[in-house]
């Protein structure tokens, strides 16, 4: 049994590359869910309070010495709570929030060791969470597959092939389509490999400068099977950003939305491009999503819209 990976560097400066290239990683591990009724295991999250703080300051451009004043602490005591998460004293979290454009009880809420509920993915029988490590980075890719036909679709490549063939072989599916959330090294590594093994299979991102059959449309949806499946500009981490919607799941069990580095339980993805963009695009095609869509995201534990509307201190 295994789930999504907890804390990695999901965050590091990835440049783009053009799909199917990357280094292969023979240490990735991979971990799938079984078919059985699980439940997650409570995580570790992605970004620990200095990860969030460090990011709230880069994205309001306030300094380390104007942050630490607010705080409390001095720049050596604000430097130890952003690297590790914690600090010599306890820090004024409601006015750091306040300075750096956090919602204060939410932060304090991190502070205090919230994280996502248990879920319990036997409400979306054909749905796993592969985790792939390298250099101690670990990124989730997602497999989904409709239960009569056995169609599959894969959600990112992660960093190694090999977990992601050996799922598909041992439940006997066809793999259809592959879609990429945004084509950061850790996201892609092993999409050569898998298209390799998968030639057949449609490949769909939201790269402008991709190939035209393979470019994400506004209006696009493709069955798999008896799920339905539709995408989201969610540009701001990466100019590429897309968040997938699957949909009519059996038993009516709640949409899924994989989200990339759009959003984590309790933080977002550094704004590469743009900090507000990247905000104003979670608002807008993410968080107006159903309160009970199930969130995965490409580092640390699944989330749910509303889980993220009442923790996130970033909305």
């Amino acid at each position: 049994m295994a789930c999504c990976s907890s804390r990695s560097a999901g965050d590091s400066d990835f440049g783009f590359r053009e799909f199917g290239f990357g280094p292969r990683v023979a240490s990735a591990i991979g971990l799938e869910l079984p078919r059985l009724a699980v439940n997650f295991l409570r995580m570790n999250l992605e970004d620990h309070l200095g990860d969030i703080i460090r990011k709230a300051r880069g994205m309001s451009n306030i300094s380390a010495a104007a942050a630490a004043q607010a705080a409390g602490l001095t720049e050596t005591e604000l430097a130890t709570l952003e690297e590790s998460g914690q600090a010599p004293k306890k820090p004024n979290l409601a006015a750091l929030a306040e300075l750096v454009g956090l919602h204060p009880s939410k932060l304090e809420a991190i502070a205090n060791g919230w994280v996502p509920a248990e879920k319990d993915l036997s409400i979306w029988r054909e749905l796993r969470c592969i985790t792939t490590t390298a250099g101690g980075m670990a990124v989730n890719c997602y497999l989904v597959w409709d239960e009569v036909s056995r169609e599959a679709a894969l959600f990112d490549a992660g960093w190694e092939a090999a977990p992601v063939v050996e799922l598909i072989a041992q439940n006997g599916l066809e793999l259809r389509h592959i879609f990429i959330t945004h084509a950061h090294e850790d996201h892609v590594a092993a999409l050569g490999d898998i298209r390799e093994a998968f030639p057949r299979a449609r490949l769909h991102s939201g790269l402008k400068g991709g190939p035209v059959d393979q470019r994400n449309r506004p209006n696009d949806f493709i069955h798999l099977g008896s799920l339905r499946i539709t995408n989201r500009d969610t540009p701001g981490h990466a100019e590429d950003g897309t968040t997938y919607i699957i949909g009519t799941w059996g038993e009516d069990a709640p949409h899924v939305a994989i989200v990339g580095d759009a959003l984590f339980a309790g933080s977002i993805g550094r704004g590469n491009q743009s900090w507000d963009l990247a905000r104003q695009k979670v608002r807008e095609q993410i968080l107006t999503l159903p309160a009970e869509t199930l969130l995965c995201p490409g580092h640390g534990p699944l989330t749910t819209v509303a889980e993220e509307k009442a923790h996130n201190p970033f909305f």
